[in-house]
């Protein structure tokens, strides 16, 4: 009888022993081993801290080395300042729409624009704002020496556009240093 306890206890610790041994490797060991597959491309890919292009450092040391005789290229320098990425583009409104009225062909036109502003600098939105009446009295003067006929077509509007962008940088520049904005959009255009 007592042989017949002991086979019944070493059945048991058996039976336990392979629950836990097929819960180890059909449960843990697969969960683990997805978590490192999706851990090391993450990585890898660059998307963990500490992973993507191995010795960045020295990429950056090659790439700086090559900028210095090429007289510096703007795509350059904005990866440069970007940290090698360019950064995500930041949109600043010039509210409220500027209205402007201009003669064309002794009847009164109405010009209603609005514009958006866009950087990549996230310290630009402060100083555009810091300087925003310069920006919108300099705006205001360009939309009101403009011609029916010169802004009533496609080119016109370009042409204005890039004009816009122009005024918006040279003042920047003047005040801060740098133009800091790339562009001008016209979001809305309403001629009466």
């Amino acid at each position: 009888m007592a042989d017949d306890d002991d086979n019944e206890k070493d059945g048991e610790k058996k039976s336990k022993g392979s629950l836990v041994t097929k819960i180890l490797l059909f449960g843990v060991l697969p969960l683990l081993t997805v978590v490192v597959l999706v851990m090391g491309t993450l990585f890898f890919a660059g998307v963990l801290p500490g992973g993507g292009d191995h010795g960045g450092d020295h990429a950056e040391e090659s790439a700086d080395a090559g900028d210095e005789g090429d007289g510096g290229d703007e795509e350059g320098d904005a990866e440069e300042e970007g940290g090698g990425e360019a950064m995500p583009a930041i949109y600043i409104p010039i509210d409220p729409a500027f209205v402007v009225n201009f003669a064309s062909q002794g009847k009164a036109r109405f010009l209603q624009v609005t514009v958006e502003v866009m950087t990549r600098d996230p310290e630009m939105p402060d100083k555009i704002k810091l300087h925003m009446p310069v920006i919108r009295n300099n705006l205001m003067l360009l939309f009101s020496s403009q011609s029916y006929d010169g802004v009533s077509t496609l080119e016109g509007k370009e042409a204005l556009r890039e004009e816009a962008l122009e005024v918006v940088q040279q003042i920047l520049e003047e005040e801060t240093g740098d133009p800091g904005v790339e562009a001008v959009y016209f979001t809305s255009f309403v001629m009466q």
